[in-house]
């Protein structure tokens, strides 16, 4: 054989067995003051993303889209799952007014170019039970079998984002990785389907969460330090937390007969404040460990030069509206703050070495409201403590950026999260005559009080945002039969969470 034709064919062999991965961002909108939806899409195409996960189908938010080019994976959410399962109906409906609508059509590229629909977001979470569970394969189904009837399954994918915890290892290790017992006729079923359809499996990983679950897996470890510990199984060397997460879903889905499944991740961040090593420094670290490992696509042991097909950044901006459940790190995941100002410096692979600020933001005038020293402040943390009961105060929790900041600065920090969160209105910085509005900046060294955006005209107050989210929050209130207990009401978060855990005041 000539040398000059085995030397293409090395080539042909080499760059077939090498796959790049797709990198995109997770664009959550529970924020009291989202960025208008326009200004998030000039963000992201500032920064050359190309691809986005949203977490329901917003209006507002697919019209911003429309025409940008930018992939997008729609999302359902859970409270959802259960009419989408009982009625095909439904899920026609869903997916005439969430995708048909939106999508390309003839050729002229207005549409939105809408790939995945992301059936619940993580409803197999162990913490849920089997709340939502039994409905997601008839809810994937139904969905499925309207995209056909819409002749749009040649080009959307269902898909199912599943939680790190759908998978487990006793031992840690990823040749034990299972699909925990309670999911294995579900997940039989759903990843039957998946195969059937051409669909990626879709997992979270979180090496955020296994640093603080897992005593054996070190800081180093979890952030991509080349000084870090190794891991061995048998014969593999595991040298970060993503590796050895990675494998373990690998080992799952092998084990119960898809060891070639396409992988997508479909959450991977680390967060910046809220907790112990949630700092800027400590996820930029993390952030430029995980892109070089990506882009390097030397894959893993158990899937060498095999990266991801895709991965999505968790996520793109903070959240003040997030879940604390977990932690209050839930609201710091973002890229960038509330506002769209990058937290640090990362090149994202997209061509461009920093990330770029979002541009003309319109903020609320430059007002903070702090305490009035010169009152008596004996009942000061009790009113610290219902403002934050509404109000978000993760960044004065213990590890945060504004934890060390001295009484009564911290009852200020709290007041203002409140005055800020209500608008700027003057009722909103009364606190029974201790708060004192001020237009001088109270922020110190790492801590900063904020002045939240302007949205009067932005996404929160718009008709069709007011009217997504009501339908959403109606649709979320579930009726449950308790055996001889009557009815349950499951309330929308929107209504119950508490917003802040202030018992550090």
């Amino acid at each position: 054989m000539p040398p000059n034709l085995c030397l293409i064919l090395l080539l042909c062999i080499s760059s077939s067995t090498t796959r790049a991965t797709a990198i995109g961002l997770n664009w959550g909108t529970a924020a009291s003051h989202p960025l208008p939806p326009p200004r998030v899409v000039e963000l992201l195409k500032n920064n050359n993303i190309a691809r986005v996960k949203l977490f329901d189908a917003d209006p507002l938010v697919l019209q911003a889209l429309s025409g940008s080019k930018i992939a997008v994976t729609v999302g359902i959410p859970n409270s959802m799952l259960r009419s989408l399962n009982s009625s095909k109906k439904a899920a026609e409906s869903w997916v005439h007014d969430n995708v048909t609508r939106y999508v390309s059509s003839s050729g002229r590229g207005s549409g939105v170019r809408i790939e995945y629909v992301a059936v619940g977001d993580e409803p197999f979470l162990q913490s849920y039970g089997d709340q939502f569970h039994p409905f997601v394969i008839g809810a994937a189904t139904n969905i499925q079998t309207a995209l056909i009837r819409a002749n749009l399954a040649s080009e959307v994918k269902v898909v199912v984002p599943f939680s790190s915890d759908t998978i487990q290892s006793e031992s840690n290790l990823p040749s034990k990785g299972h699909f925990r017992s309670d999911l294995n006729k579900t997940m039989s079923h759903l990843l039957t389907f998946l195969n059937k359809h051409h669909s990626p499996f879709f997992v979270n990983i979180s090496p955020f969460l296994s640093l603080h679950q897992n005593k054996n897996i070190s800081l180093d470890f979890s952030i991509f330090k080349e000084t870090a510990h190794p891991h061995s199984d048998s014969h593999r060397t595991y040298k970060n937390s993503f590796d050895l997460i990675y494998d373990t879903v690998v080992t799952a889905l092998s084990t119960v007969g898809y060891p070639e499944m396409d992988i997508v991740v479909g959450q991977i961040g680390w967060p910046t404040d809220g907790a112990a090593n949630a700092t800027s420094s400590v996820a930029e670290t993390f952030m430029k460990g995980l892109i070089r490992h990506l882009q390097s696509k030397s894959g893993t042991p158990l899937r060498p030069r095999v990266p991801p097909t895709e991965t999505y950044i968790f996520s793109l901006l903070d959240e003040d509206q997030r879940s604390i459940a977990a932690g209050n790190f839930e609201r710091h995941w973002g890229l960038f703050t509330f506002d769209g100002q990058a937290k640090y410096h990362v090149d994202l692979g997209q061509g461009s070495r920093n990330l770029v600020n979002a541009q003309n933001v319109n903020y609320l005038p430059s007002r903070w409201c702090v305490v009035n020293n010169n009152r008596d402040l004996s009942n000061a943390t009790a009113s610290a403590s219902e403002a934050c009961s509404v109000a978000d105060c993760t960044a004065l929790s213990p590890g945060s950026s504004c934890f060390n900041i001295s009484w009564p600065a911290s009852i200020s920090y709290s007041f203002n999260s409140y005055y800020q969160q209500h608008n700027q209105q003057a009722a909103s910085c009364d606190f029974g005559g201790l708060g004192l509005i001020t237009t001088v900046d109270p922020s110190m060294e790492k801590c900063r009080f904020s002045i939240q955006l302007h949205t009067s005209h932005s996404s929160s107050l718009h008709p069709l945002h007011l009217l997504h989210q009501m339908l959403l929050a109606a649709a979320t209130i579930l009726m449950e039969k308790r055996g001889g207990n009557g009815m349950t009401l499951r309330f929308h978060p929107l209504f119950t969470s508490k917003l802040c855990d202030c018992s550090h005041l």
